[in-house]
């Protein structure tokens, strides 16, 4: 039995473990992947405050992962599959057994959208990739494309045209929603190609990965070849809350919390972008673990 199970090594689960932690509440980390979530695989963060000239997003992980486990908490690598209240608090099944909480927080986030055509399946991890900062190196000196219109894919896009030959921005949309300055660095780079209102129809390639993709217009119609080697797909995140669906109140998939950041289930928490909210980025959810580590502190007290 722990006072605190926290799922998810993201922002908002190592922040609230530093909070419950520091309050001596015996606290559990569970992470089914990589500690830091999507943060940890951001090449560049530069609007953290307390960095002027930014940090590398698994470097500042890192550091929260040390705090927490310096203020007490423990960090297994396990997925949680399901959760239901018992007598005695929450029971939660994950892929190792069943563990036990008086309290438990779920900050599984988010993981990025697919576009569901023909040879992305068959290609990921041969020329697929939703992770520059990942697997950008593999392409060193290669003809590259960056799907998508958000900050992460025009992010992704300046990242990699530093490594590959040339970089193709596919959008289905003139505008971007970006960050403008974002953007205008990506306009001026020379290395970078947009192709708008453009959609991704096939990925295709042979047996050592992807060749090219078939872009079809928009607006006429029309399609085109485009020769590239890798294709990085950012266009957008599906909240990781399938396994708690059916027992937590959720609006389009993210949980829905109260001013204090329970849940529909008494004593189940939930924080960072997992939650139904506006804003998503790593200050935002570090705002929500604090929370959510205070929160819990007084709802175990009570």
């Amino acid at each position: 039995m722990y006072d605190v199970i926290i799922l998810g090594a993201g922002p908002a689960g190592l922040s609230a473990a530093i909070y419950t932690g520091r309050a001596k509440l015996s606290t559990l980390v569970l992470e089914s992947a990589m500690v830091g979530g999507n943060a940890g695989i951001t090449d560049l963060i530069e609007n953290y405050p307390g960095f002027p000239e930014g940090i590398n997003g698994s470097e500042l992980m890192a550091l929260f992962m040390r705090q927490a486990e310096n203020c007490g908490a423990e960090i297994r690598y396990e997925e949680a599959l399901d959760l239901e209240p018992v007598t005695e608090g929450i029971k939660i099944k994950t892929s190792s057994g069943e563990l036990q909480a008086r309290a438990v927080l779920v900050a599984t986030g988010a993981r990025r959208k697919t576009l569901e055509v023909a040879g992305e399946q068959e290609y990921l991890g041969r020329g697929v990739s939703y992770c520059a900062t990942c697997d950008g190196a593999f392409f060193k000196n290669c003809p590259v494309a960056v799907v998508g219109g958000g900050d992460s894919a025009v992010k992704e896009a300046l990242y990699l045209s530093d490594i590959a030959s040339q970089v193709y921005l596919i959008h289905r949309r003139e505008e971007f929603r970006a960050n403008r300055t974002h953007v205008e660095r990506m306009r001026a780079n020379s290395r970078i190609a947009l192709k708008l209102n453009k959609v991704v129809e096939t990925i295709e390639g042979d047996a050592s990965g992807v060749k090219k993709m078939l872009l079809k217009d928009v607006v006429d119609g029309s399609t085109e070849s485009l020769p590239v080697e890798g294709v990085f797909i950012s266009v957008g995140m599906v909240p990781a809350s399938g396994f708690v669906e059916n027992r937590l109140t959720t609006k389009n998939k993210y949980i829905v919390v109260d001013d204090r950041l329970m849940t529909s289930m008494p004593g189940v928490f939930a924080a960072g972008d997992i939650c139904s909210k506006n804003v998503r980025q790593v200050a935002t959810a570090v705002g929500d673990g604090a929370l959510a580590g205070v929160a819990i502190t007084e709802y175990l007290k009570e």
